[in-house]
């Protein structure tokens, strides 16, 4: 393999500020990754690969930012953005996770992260999204503008995931309107968007279709829970071996 050495110039900016990047993954090769797009920015670079790694590298350095993994082994990525704020850690946070979870975003942005975003990322999009979260952190005293316009952000990304989402279940039920395993991811999707009685509707057809069908089952039972008693510890069930989740 041929050797490249990459000669670049920090940007003015980036020289006149604080620019270490913590990355808190459990996987070595995403933190890899991270750290090979971030450093030709010339970012310096951190890695912990758990929560309480990243607790210790936190009391020793100051961040422009904290890259957290939203699976992360033992302390989730929910409980170190509690501990930093205890700690009066400011630092800002961006979440990224393998799956879209609102509720759980929600739930992170109001333990400060800044913006909360879907693997896989692309070094191009991982460099432009970092490069304005950093800025707009850096340059503005205003925490009001601080907070909406991250909201904004991730508002956008979202909407563009769940556009994408939606786009692929219409084809797939197009193409198979009895698929029980699409109906149900169907009624996850309204689920999220809080429409529960199209949820409904969709697990209902799932079960429907198939009574010993497990998955539609589990999310009926969820939706019943909330309804008759305001929460659920039922977990999201996307059926087969897909990553389960909890809305509670």
């Amino acid at each position: 393999m041929t050797e490249i050495t990459l000669i670049f110039q920090l940007p003015i900016w980036v020289e006149s500020m604080n620019n270490r990047i913590l990355i808190v993954d459990d996987e070595a090769n995403v933190r890899l990754n991270f750290r090979i797009a971030l450093e030709m920015e010339g970012y310096e670079v951190f890695e912990a690969r758990s929560a309480e790694q990243a607790v210790d590298i936190l009391a020793e350095h100051s961040f422009a930012l904290a890259i957290l993994d939203m699976r992360l082994p033992g302390m989730d990525e929910l409980e170190l953005l509690a501990k930093m704020r205890e700690c009066g850690t400011s630092v800002p946070a961006m979440i990224v996770t393998a799956c879209g979870d609102p509720p759980h975003a929600v739930k992170a942005m109001k333990l400060g992260a800044i913006d909360f975003l879907q693997k896989p990322l692309r070094p191009a999009e991982l460099r432009n999204i970092v490069d304005e979260i950093v800025k707009r952190h850096a340059g503005s005293d205003d925490s009001l503008f601080e907070t909406f316009a991250a909201h904004i952000a991730s508002a956008k990304r979202y909407l563009r995931a769940f556009a994408k989402t939606r786009l692929h279940l219409v084809k797939a039920l197009e193409l198979n309107p009895r698929s029980v395993e699409a109906l149900n991811l169907a009624g996850v999707l309204a689920e999220l968007l809080q429409d529960y009685g199209k949820a409904k509707k969709y697990y209902a057809q799932a079960i429907k279709l198939d009574k010993s069908y497990y998955p539609a089952q589990e999310n009926m039972r969820r939706l019943f829970e909330v309804d008759q008693f305001g929460s659920s510890k039922e977990p999201i069930n996307l059926g087969d071996d897909w990553d389960l989740w909890s809305l509670s």
